[in-house]
């Protein structure tokens, strides 16, 4: 077999993408025809200072065509702090409602000129977390539910230089701004509710997935203390998000004797109210089904879902609460009690 032999011209140095230097502020100033003090005014949207738009446009252009973002370090050591909103990921497993809230909640804070950073760790909670967030120096952190986070890990995430640390939970934490969300008024609307229509035996699903105590619990102590004193029973439903565990529980719905159920949230309740149907049982005549979150789904149902409407703390209050707190650290910390609950009647009660 011949063999032919090919010379491989090489490759220039400059032509290696590795070997390229990396574009900088200068270098867009040259290529606009401005000063890097202009650049630093128009590419971190500095309102003080008086651009005209034409050359804000030309400095943009000239950053797109470099290929140039600003050093997110070097602007945090001008301006003595990051920009930096730490969330940490939840442990719960996150649901729709949850989703549009924090979705809302990141808009609003790019508005106001901040990166949202959601953390995912594994095996770390409370105080020994605060401190792997701490490494990363944000400006402020929101804990998705307190958890064991305390007031020792909020002095850690304070000193690393986060002026403000917000959690989003049933309790407050000394030297943290705190959303308060009262899931026993969840509960309580439900229970009254189908106490109302005649309801007297009544289940609660408690999810048996992990990381979902701090809502269902609150919310099975509301449905106990809305029946307190009156003829009606509560009976505790754990209840694992699976067709199969719902199967199970509707084969024994008739041995547990119960006219009515609130299902935790609107997932679980579509999910029971499918088990109970196929097992013969009708809705509402056999059992009353109640839900929470009140998600388009549950409308589609037949029978509609009725549920307990939440709403939510405003994405644009709480960005701006963040805000307030950075501008301000030394401010005391701010509580304040959200999460409304309001009963929407529909077919299945």
């Amino acid at each position: 077999m011949p063999y032919v032999m090919v010379q491989i011209p090489k490759t220039p140095a400059h032509a290696s993408p590795a070997s390229r230097s990396v574009p900088t502020s200068a270098d867009v100033a040259r290529l606009a025809g401005v000063s890097r003090a202009t650049v630093s005014y128009v590419l971190n949207n500095t309102s003080a200072v008086r651009i005209s738009e034409p050359t804000r446009r030309r400095v943009r252009e000239a950053a797109k065509e470099l290929g140039y973002v600003p050093h997110a370090a070097a602007r945090s050591l001008r301006a003595g702090h990051s920009r930096m909103v730490l969330m940490p990921a939840p442990s719960f497993p996150v649901g729709p409602l949850y989703s549009r809230f924090i979705s809302e909640l990141q808009w609003a804070l790019g508005r106001l000129d901040y990166t949202v950073v959601q953390y995912g760790s594994v095996g770390e909670y409370g105080d020994e977390a605060a401190r792997a967030w701490a490494e990363l120096r944000p400006v402020a952190v929101l804990v998705p539910g307190a958890g064991p986070l305390g007031p020792q890990g909020v002095t850690v995430l304070k000193r690393s230089g986060a002026r403000a640390v917000v959690t989003l939970g049933a309790e407050s934490v000394d030297g943290a701004h705190a959303l308060l969300m009262d899931h026993e008024a969840v509960g309580h609307c439900a229970a009254s509710h189908l106490f109302d229509r005649g309801r007297r035996r009544i289940g609660v699903v408690v999810p048996e997935e992990d990381g979902l105590e701090s809502f269902s619990l609150p919310r099975l102590e509301g449905v106990r203390q809305a029946l307190q004193g009156t003829d009606a029973t509560v009976t505790e439903l754990p209840l694992a998000y699976e067709e199969e565990c719902a199967t199970r529980l509707a084969a024994r719905w008739r041995d547990l004797d119960l006219d009515a159920v609130f299902a935790y949230n609107d997932e679980y309740a579509m999910l029971l109210m499918r088990a109970l149907q196929d097992a013969g049982l009708t809705v509402p005549e056999d059992v009353a089904v109640m839900g929470a979150d009140d998600l388009m789904l549950g409308r589609l149902l037949r029978p509609r879902l009725s549920t307990v409407h939440i709403e939510l703390p405003s994405g644009r209050d709480l960005a701006e609460l963040v805000d307030r707190a950075v501008r301000n650290p030394g401010a005391a910390p701010e509580t304040h009690k959200v999460l409304g609950a309001t009963v929407i009647h529909r077919d299945s009660s």
